[in-house]
């Protein structure tokens, strides 16, 4: 399919704004997690900007898509993306992880609006959002579930429960998006819990499998399209990613996955974020 330069360009900016929004939550000394938030925000980006059913009005609306943040630790992305969409104040951005804001460490789906479920203990969002996928179809929904693992997380069993049980129902209103940096909590995946040929495993549990550079726009909305269009069964999107893509001090560097910035960092990462923009923009 193609997309226009404009609707490019637009999500293009979005991501970068969502970045922007990251870095407000995170001001220098305050710890967060940088690394595996920034690195899924283009995907994010599509996702909330473009691909999904949203209701700016109506974060309940019985109408609209659902996305489980199942590596709830990086859930600065998703508040990057719902106060955008006006769900909440942009005050709330400084409070994220106090007792005094809307906005927890982890997603919380009784305090903060847009979020779908309570995340954070890794291997249950597939899980969830097969179940909440299953009972869309009960009702006769047309509406679609999207799931976002981290790569480190696929070493939890019940990822691979909640994968051979959505290929045997058949759930083709799921589509589970894989941040495949390479990069968990204190090293690569290579070395803390190697998990070999993941693209040939959720074919041989029966997933539609589609494998994209997570930071490409294009190839983001093609494969996002393509698993709403798959009637099969469900579908998992591969996204090849950089752990703290676009700040340059935390690319690819597991000190970043939770971590506190330096005043010098923090002004390099917003100097970054202004050359992202000229750079799309020009």
């Amino acid at each position: 399919m193609n997309y226009s330069q404009e609707l490019v360009k637009e999500l293009q900016l979005k991501a970068i704004q969502v970045r922007a929004n990251i870095l407000e939550m995170i001001p220098p000394g305050k710890v967060g997690h940088l690394g595996g938030s920034s690195s899924i925000a283009d995907v994010m980006a599509a996702l909330y900007f473009h691909t999904m059913k949203v209701n700016k009005d109506d974060p309940k609306d019985p109408a609209r898509d659902r996305l489980i943040m199942s590596k709830g630790h990086a859930v600065l992305v998703q508040y990057a993306c719902l106060v955008e969409l006006g769900y909440f104040d942009r005050s709330e951005l400084g409070k994220v992880k106090t007792f005094k804001g809307l906005l927890q460490g982890h997603p919380d789906m009784d305090k903060t609006p847009g979020i779908e479920a309570v995340t954070g203990s890794l291997g249950q969002g597939l899980s969830v959002s097969l179940g909440v996928a299953l009972g869309l179809t009960l009702d006769k929904s047309e509406n679609h579930v999207y799931t976002i693992l981290g790569d480190g997380e696929l070493a939890e069993g019940q990822v691979w429960e909640a994968v051979m049980a959505s290929s045997v129902y058949k759930a083709s209103n799921l589509t589970a998006i894989v941040d495949w940096n390479g990069v968990q909590a204190t090293s690569t995946t290579a070395e803390i819990f190697p998990i070999e040929n993941l693209v040939e495993k959720w074919k041989a549990f029966g997933w539609n499998v589609i494998e994209i550079d997570g930071h490409d726009m294009v190839q983001i909305l093609g494969a996002l399209d393509a698993a709403k269009a798959y009637k099969e069964g469900p579908t998992v999107i591969m996204a090849h990613t950089v752990k703290g893509k676009c700040f340059p001090f935390a690319e690819g560097k597991a000190k970043y996955h939770n971590a506190a910035m330096s005043e010098e960092e923090y002004k390099i990462a917003w100097q970054c974020i202004a050359d992202m923009r000229k750079e799309v923009e020009a």
